[in-house]
């Protein structure tokens, strides 16, 4: 049975102000080319798509279980449509054990939960001396134990520091399988990282944070990617990366996209929350491990669209940015974008950008609890 609603509705074309019809997938799209600004309706988007989820509601992937389940419906009551889930840097059978739960989470999307589109395996193929706040569990990559890895949770995204030793050659051969590699906790410089997206990688981890910075006679990672880029992830929490950096990526990086890397503290009180094997502190919006260092954050979405508007984006552009744009990335036609045909991922905000209603595959969330 298809709803309808109506409103500004950004398509791929432009706004327009009209009526969406759907069931699982969008039904027809009616109405004419509008300036939103010139009326009091809702804006429709489309749901939002987040490439690198660690947690929230007080859970952690690294659990294992239930948690991917908790996650997934916290994550949707501000927006989120489809997601990652991500590890941490572990041992194997802390890896293996959360991967398992995300395979299942894959097959079977529960009521009222962003549909996890699959893994982005954050660890353990980067380099120990750009850690993060990722715990020290990091070694080389070998394609057998990816392959074994594939056969637990779909790999969608792999972080890998590509100057470790057989890093390269782990990179042609994953992204010849549609695997999505991105260059991430590094000390790589801007030549290494030139290579890795020469062999294939398609992707910045965090960009800015956790890899070597730009300096204008050693460019380093990011240099390469402001440089070369096509897509790069960011966390625009405005505490990982500063407004006039993103503004920098955003000019530099075409299709930019945004994450909330977010952690078990999100949409939770302050407090200690495990990040992995790692004790973390939520205080004051900022999540940090016992020395300070930044430990994922506690965004949403939502959240992220907001700050991206407040720093200049028009809200069309900011929508691409925390949808369209991740969806091309991974390859996925039928989301990220409100046409007919698609899947009906949706989000509906009142002109001060709060969410009033969100669409998964036609079912709409109940938001009592955002």
């Amino acid at each position: 049975m298809n709803e309808a609603i109506k409103g500004n509705i950004l398509t791929p074309s432009g706004w327009l102000n009209g009526t969406i019809s759907f069931g699982e997938r969008i039904a027809g799209i009616a109405g004419a080319s509008a300036d939103p600004g010139a009326n009091a309706d809702d804006y429709i988007l489309p749901g939002f798509i987040d490439l690198h989820v660690h947690g929230g509601a007080g859970k952690d992937v690294m659990e294992g279980g239930g948690a991917v389940h908790a996650i997934a419906a916290i994550h949707a009551r501000h927006g989120t449509t489809s997601m990652l889930a991500t590890t941490m840097t572990a041992p194997p059978e802390d890896i293996d054990l959360a991967l398992t739960a995300i395979g299942k989470a894959v097959r079977q999307r529960g009521k009222g939960e962003a549909r996890v589109l699959g893994a982005h395996l954050e660890g353990p193929y980067i380099n120990s001396g750009k850690l993060g706040a990722q715990p020290n569990f990091a070694r080389a990559a070998t394609i057998e134990e990816v392959h074994r890895l594939e056969k637990l949770a779909p790999m969608r995204v792999i972080t890998v520091a590509p100057e470790i030793s057989g890093h390269l050659e782990l990179v042609r051969d994953l992204a010849d399988h549609g695997v999505r590699v991105q260059i991430g906790h590094t000390l790589g410089s801007y030549e290494e990282g030139v290579a890795a997206l020469d062999h294939g990688a398609s992707g910045f981890t965090h960009l800015f944070n956790a890899m070597s910075g730009l300096h204008h006679r050693e460019p380093g990672m990011v240099g390469a990617a402001l440089a070369h880029a096509e897509f790069a992830e960011l966390i625009p929490d405005l505490l990982h990366v500063h407004p006039g950096a993103i503004k920098g990526a955003l000019r530099a990086i075409p299709r930019l996209y945004c994450v909330t890397d977010s952690t078990a503290a999100t949409g939770m009180p302050d407090g200690e929350y495990m990040l992995g094997r790692h004790i973390v502190h939520k205080c004051m919006g900022g999540v940090r491990l016992p020395d300070g260092t930044l430990a994922g954050s506690t965004l949403t979405l939502d959240q992220a669209l907001r700050n991206l508007v407040g720093l200049g984006l028009s809200l069309a552009d900011a929508s691409k940015r925390v949808s369209t744009n991740a969806a091309d990335y991974l390859g996925l036609q039928e989301r990220g974008r409100l046409e007919r045909g698609a899947y009906a991922d949706l989000v509906v905000m009142d002109r001060d950008l709060k969410l009033k209603a969100v669409y998964i595959e036609g079912e709409r969330c109940d938001l009592n609890d955002a």
